[in-house]
């Protein structure tokens, strides 16, 4: 497949490795809704990628993740949502570029994957019709050479019969295949940097594995940048060099994914690891979930957003928001971090039943 992005190369050439391709500073995203109080989505969000880099956002589901994309891509709706803050993309700010630069970098230089094949592609148009869209709007090439590299996309990610997939609709597809129909036309133009909102959500285990398997060698071979956004910590262990942990709309722990799995220090990514199911337990150990549910919270500007779930929690966590600091290895946001912890058994203890007076805790 050619493109102007194809040739790693040529990118290592155009982007200096020490440099962020992306930096996002201080993102805040607020929606107002009507008769009631506006809800604060995203808040004090800051990350950086660099050529070649693979980035993770983890949280669950509510925690600010695909705002997050969303606002990254310019895919906010205009009316009842305001973005503050920065999103430099090779030092431009994509939040202040007018709507047609915007609409020509998106989809050339940043693609995004969606969640939700079934949703995201259009019905009513054939496969082949969107994927050579794509190609056609972004590079000057003519009908039949932009079907010709719609077809080598395809046998690119893996769906057999090419030609024939290309005359037909996305419902005749499976879920699958319609993942890897998404991935291809986020990968047609080659571009640098590549969001992935939760790719595997709704397969099975087996074609999970077989997606991101696609994704990540696609990956690499193009030598994007790519910033995945999951709840599945197993898609970030073999995906992902650094990971941002995101709870209630904040980046709570950032740091190199070896570390974080070995020795997790706020108590929200403890209770994440510790609800992963180990090889290793003993046949009929139960898991360890993180009690009460991401609506269990109370506002930053009061203190910790999970303090009601934490059973790390002391006084002063709901007293005062803590700041996201610097602690050499980490970025964290925790007044009482977790301490010489291991691996996915980190969280049992800093994830116990909240010290609460009636609430509900979901075992």
């Amino acid at each position: 497949m050619r493109s102007r992005e194809r040739d790693p190369s040529r990118a290592r050439r155009d982007e200096s490795p020490t440099e962020p391709l992306l930096a996002v500073r201080d993102l805040a995203v607020t929606f107002a809704t009507k008769g009631a109080r506006p809800v604060r989505a995203v808040d004090e969000v800051s990350f950086e990628i660099r050529p070649g880099e693979h980035v993770a956002l983890v949280g669950e589901s509510g925690s600010g993740k695909s705002v997050t994309a969303l606002a990254v891509m310019g895919l906010l709706p205009d009316r009842g949502v305001r973005v503050e803050g920065e999103v430099l993309y090779r030092g431009r700010d994509l939040l202040r570029l007018p709507a047609r630069q915007m609409s020509s970098l998106r989809g050339n230089d940043i693609a995004m994957v969606f969640q939700d094949p079934l949703t995201s592609l259009n019905p009513v148009v054939t496969v082949g019709v969107q994927l050579t869209e794509v190609i056609r709007r972004h590079e000057d090439v003519d009908r039949g050479e932009a079907s010709d590299r719609a077809e080598a996309l395809l046998e690119q990610v893996g769906i057999p019969d090419p030609g024939r997939r290309l005359r037909e609709y996305p419902h005749q597809l499976s879920g699958g295949m319609r993942q890897r129909v998404l991935i291809a036309i986020a990968l047609a133009c080659g571009p640098r940097l590549l969001i992935a909102d939760e790719p595997t959500t709704a397969l099975d285990v087996t074609i999970q594995a077989q997606v991101l398997e696609v994704l990540r060698d696609l990956v690499a071979d193009t030598d994007a940048a790519l910033l995945m956004i999951t709840h599945d910590l197993g898609v970030v262990a073999g995906l992902c060099d650094h990971v941002n942990v995101m709870y209630a709309g904040r980046i709570v722990e950032s740091t190199g994914r070896d570390r974080l799995f070995a020795e997790p220090r706020h108590p929200y990514t403890g209770g994440l690891l510790a609800s992963i199911p180990r090889l290793d337990a003993p046949r009929g150990a139960p898991l360890t979930p993180i009690p009460g549910s991401p609506t269990l919270t109370i506002p930053w500007t009061e203190g910790c957003a999970f303090a009601p779930r934490c059973g790390h929690r002391q006084d002063d966590c709901t007293q005062a928001p803590p700041v996201l600091e610097d602690h050499g290895d980490r970025w964290l946001r925790c007044f009482h971090p977790l301490e010489g912890t291991t691996g996915g058994h980190a969280g049992r203890g800093g994830a116990a039943r909240p010290a609460s007076d009636g609430e509900a805790v979901v075992r």
